[in-house]
């Protein structure tokens, strides 16, 4: 079945002050599945890394000029195109900073939409329904523009595709009440016209969304009465001629949207694949009035399949790209993750059984951090961890309690008869059966558990946040649960499970596992990973002494050595006392905090909460950050390992946070001075030994690119000079 994942926001909007207006002009997919380019309705136009929910740049046009065309990007020229003022064109690269001195040209008609689809040429459509190329515009930019549509005709709608054959422009038009298509081939240059058939009198068509399949364009559009129609038109018919009266378009009706008494106002509906769309602004048949959902529908079985309320006011606007959907709502775009595997009858009816064998099993309806963000292989939860084999369950003559049984059950038995209920549920069904009921299952647990100090089921929630289908939104209190019950096994486990925890709970948690003292630490149970990582780490810190990637404690004071023969000496004091690096915190700590480390977080929001910690909790959070770097720069370091670990780049990530949010204090505290010093230094080696290696960087290339002789025989020794 179809699925939503757990959403973030990208950004905050302005909506018009009119507020029917989400105050976004567009939204495009840039260089690759991970960059978009969000244009405002104003002035500005803006360039978001998604997984990062940053913006890398922006631009923006005068005060009182305004963009009226979505900003896009050529893939083929790596530059920015965009319309402001419906007349001038504007190009510009990544590294402009002023819109104003970038390219411009002034065409001699309105412009309605720049296109320029992945794989595509950049064209430019006309309001009064020409198209051309942009590179044979821009060669005359005042070239006249044919009136292609009436007198009082006017687009609605247009988009871009490529087909295998060629690029076409599809836009739609309205002309007193009536709908057209126009399909605009780029090469041979031709314009077919259909009609499309008249719904209820006064009734327009509130969105467009088209798919290519099957040598086919798809074109779904959907109406104020609920209706989802198809019209398919194939890339090689002939059509209609420029200029012939209108083809009537065919239709076919795939959805009946429940909408209630009253019409709808601010709805969309996109194309996913050719079995789902995605609905926004359309009334979520279980739920009750007043509430507005990001809806996805199964067309082959007319049944919805995922559904998730979206908080503030709805604009009916909607773009899917690379398995995310964008929803402005309220002052926020969110970005909605989402999957569409391929479904069955009884699937899509939600009446599938899972296949008993591990391997047939779908992951869990809520993906790891960087599944969600980056699409890395997400790992199913391991059979032993979440459910025992069923034969021993059915030799049990115990009565068999449902779901709502255990529900109720939890509200007033003792925490063994709870925990055996619960362990019970999970064994006797799927874990896929029960995804919905987990998170109810996990809030009345934590409720109770909040509510009575003397109840706790700790076994019971590690094994339901085992099962990799609760997040943080289903169940915000238990991550504080745990740490009030100082429960840190659970916390390690919400950190690894949970894609969504708050900077202000990450902190919580990593000032709970600084201030545990060491020997409590090593007296819990945690997971083996993280523990075994730790325990290599720091049975190497004796083994490994000298070189580390260019760094010693006092390498860069040798290179400042007033002499050669001061150098010398201190050569001779560091062979007799090589520095060795030492590890501030215990084994079962150092792994609770790499656990910190791993979990996502936005610097903006985090910041703040860093400040609260106090100064010997950061100097000894900085000692440990410190004692992880060095030891990954250690030549000898296995960078390949299958346990859990924060990366060097994390590492450096939190470093430079924490810097930012406690220099002042650090600065102060003459504790921290020799610590400061020796970070200060090593970046200071890294960054000398880095700007060495550059300057062999054209060597080290030309050595990759060599041809590695195939008969070298047992035994061989190669000279390469390098000049």
């Amino acid at each position: 079945m179809a699925a939503l994942c757990e959403g973030y926001t990208l950004c905050g909007l302005v909506p018009a002050q009119n507020r029917l207006c989400s105050g976004l002009r567009g939204i495009e997919e840039e260089r690759d599945s991970d960059h978009v380019i969000v244009t405002e309705s104003t002035r500005c136009a803006t360039l978001y890394k998604v997984s990062d929910q940053k913006p890398l740049s922006s631009w923006t046009v005068k005060q009182g000029q305004s963009l009226t065309s979505s900003a896009v990007f050529n893939t083929k020229t790596s530059e920015y195109v965009a319309v402001s003022d419906n007349k001038v064109i504007r190009i510009w690269k990544e590294e402009d900073i002023l819109l104003d001195k970038a390219f411009k040209a002034t065409v001699s008609a309105d412009v309605w939409m720049v296109h320029c689809p992945r794989g595509g040429e950049p064209v430019v459509l006309f309001q009064r329904g020409d198209v051309r190329l942009l590179d044979s515009l821009l060669a005359a930019p005042h070239q006249p523009v044919q009136e292609v549509l009436a007198q009082e005709e006017s687009i609605r709608w247009s988009t871009s595709i490529v087909t295998e054959m060629q690029q076409m422009v599809i836009f739609t038009t309205e002309l007193k009440g009536d709908h057209f298509l126009c399909l605009q081939r780029l090469n041979p240059n031709s314009l077919q016209r259909y009609h499309l058939e008249r719904e209820e009198p006064g009734l327009s068509p509130l969105s467009f969304s088209t798919s290519y399949r099957d040598k086919h364009i798809c074109l779904l559009y959907l109406y104020p009465n609920g209706h989802v129609y198809e019209s398919l038109i194939s890339v090689r018919g002939s059509g209609a001629g420029e200029g012939s009266e209108a083809l009537s378009l065919p239709r076919s009706l795939i959805l009946s949207l429940p909408v209630g008494d009253d019409l709808l106002e601010a709805a969309a509906a996109v194309v996913l694949d050719d079995a789902h769309v995605a609905v926004v602004g359309v009334p979520h048949p279980c739920a009750g009035p007043g509430k507005d959902f990001l809806c996805i529908w199964n067309t082959n079985f007319q049944t919805l399949q995922a559904g998730k309320e979206m908080a503030g006011k709805l604009y009916g606007q909607l773009w899917s790209y690379s398995n995310k959907l964008f929803i402005p709502h309220g002052k926020t775009l969110s970005v909605i993750p989402f999957a569409c595997p391929k479904s069955c009858l009884a699937s899509a009816l939600g009446k599938l059984k899972q296949a008993r064998a591990e391997d047939s099993r779908p992951p869990a309806l809520v993906p790891s951090w960087n599944n969600i963000l980056h699409g890395e292989k997400h790992q199913p939860p391991k059979t032993a961890e979440i459910r025992k084999t069923r034969t021993t369950r059915r030799t049990q003559s115990s009565p068999c309690l449902t779901t709502d049984q255990v529900l109720e059950l939890i509200k007033t038995a003792s925490a063994e008869e709870v925990k055996k209920e619960v362990e019970g549920l999970l064994t006797r069904q799927d874990v896929q059966d029960l995804q919905l009921s987990l998170g109810q299952l996990a809030v009345t647990l934590v409720s109770r558990s909040l509510a009575e100090p003397a109840f706790y089921t700790p076994s019971t929630l590690q094994q339901l946040v085992h099962t990799q289908c609760l997040c943080h939104s289903i169940c915000p209190d238990l991550v504080a649960l745990a740490l009030e019950k100082k429960d840190y096994f659970l916390c390690q486990l919400c950190l690894q499970f949970f894609p969504d925890i708050p900077e202000v709970i990450t902190c919580a948690c990593l000032k709970a596992f600084i201030s545990l003292p060491d020997a409590d630490a090593e007296r819990l149970s945690l997971e083996p990973d993280g523990v075994s990582f730790m325990q290599i780490l720091i049975s190497r810190e004796h083994d490994q002494v000298g070189l580390q990637n260019g760094f010693t404690s006092t390498s860069c004071e040798d290179e400042d050595a007033g002499s050669g023969q001061q150098r010398r000496r201190k050569d001779e004091e560091n062979a007799r006392n090589p520095p060795e690096p030492v590890c501030p915190v215990g084994v079962h700590k150092a792994a609770l905090i790499n656990e910190v480390l791993q979990a996502a977080y936005s610097d903006t929001f985090l910041l703040p909460h860093l400040k609260d910690l106090s100064s010997q909790h950061v100097i000894l959070f900085l000692q440990y950050l410190q004692f992880l770097y060095q030891q990954y720069s250690l030549e000898a370091f296995p960078q390949k390992h299958s346990f859990r670990s924060p990366s060097q780049n994390q590492i450096m990530d939190w470093v430079c946070m924490l810097l930012d949010a406690h220099f002042t204090v650090l600065v102060m505290t003459p504790e921290a001075k020799g610590l400061l010093q020796n970070l200060h230094r090593f970046v200071d080696c890294q960054v000398k030994l880095f700007l060495q290696l550059g300057k062999i960087e054209s060597s080290l290339q030309q050595i990759n690119e060599m041809k590695v002789k195939e008969d070298v025989g047992a035994y061989s020794i190669e000279v390469i000079e390098l000049f």
